[in-house]
């Protein structure tokens, strides 16, 4: 009788079960009608974990990176960072060789522009000297303009007697040997006829 009173005697339950009867199973119970809610609706539950970005523990594919490649990455970082810096040294190189052609070149253009300034000065002041020696041979008696006239380059001659006034010319060419006269008259009438 010893053996009946021992089974009918409830034994006490362990912490361990009633974690299990009172936590456990109701909270799996719950998390499995919840699936079968979920999937009688036509949500994958799965899927939706993974768009949302909630991984599960121990199940990544990926693999930790290891120190070798960290460091290969970071080598292969510092190359370029490298390389760039070369091209920057470079470039700046390029961009102060440009810099330097352009201020030679500024500098030759404002060269140019002063002699060119000169040269038309230096053609003022000969168009004036021009007009001050006409001036001079006008003022100038016949006598004493045709035997000068007679001793110049033809050339000479025929610009300063097609420059005067005709009555000045007219008095020249009296005093001139007839041939001179006759010389000097068809070189001015070709130029004329020239610059028409």
């Amino acid at each position: 009788m010893a053996k009946s009173n021992e089974i009918d005697s409830p034994q006490p339950h362990g912490r361990f079960q009633k974690f299990v009867f009172i936590v456990l199973i109701p909270i799996l119970f719950i998390i499995v009608v919840t699936l079968v809610v979920l999937t009688a609706t036509g949500t994958n539950v799965f899927e939706k974990a993974q768009s949302l970005g909630i991984s599960i523990p121990f199940t990544d594919d990926k693999e930790p990176a290891s120190a070798d490649t960290e460091k290969e990455n970071t080598d292969a970082l510092k190359a370029v960072i490298e390389d760039q810096k070369a091209e920057i040294a470079q470039l700046s190189s390029s961009l102060e060789q440009k810099t330097k052609e352009v201020d030679g070149l500024n500098a030759s253009m404002e060269q140019q522009s002063s002699e060119m300034e000169e040269l038309r000065q230096t053609g003022d002041e000969s168009k004036r000297s021009f007009k001050e020696i006409i001036s001079t041979y006008e003022a100038m008696s016949a006598k004493n303009a045709a035997p000068v006239i007679l001793n110049m380059k033809d050339d000479d001659a025929v610009k300063i007697l097609s420059s005067i006034k005709p009555a000045t010319l007219a008095s020249i060419l009296e005093k001139m040997p007839p041939a001179d006269a006759a010389k000097y008259t068809g070189l001015i009438t070709a130029e004329e006829g020239g610059d028409r």
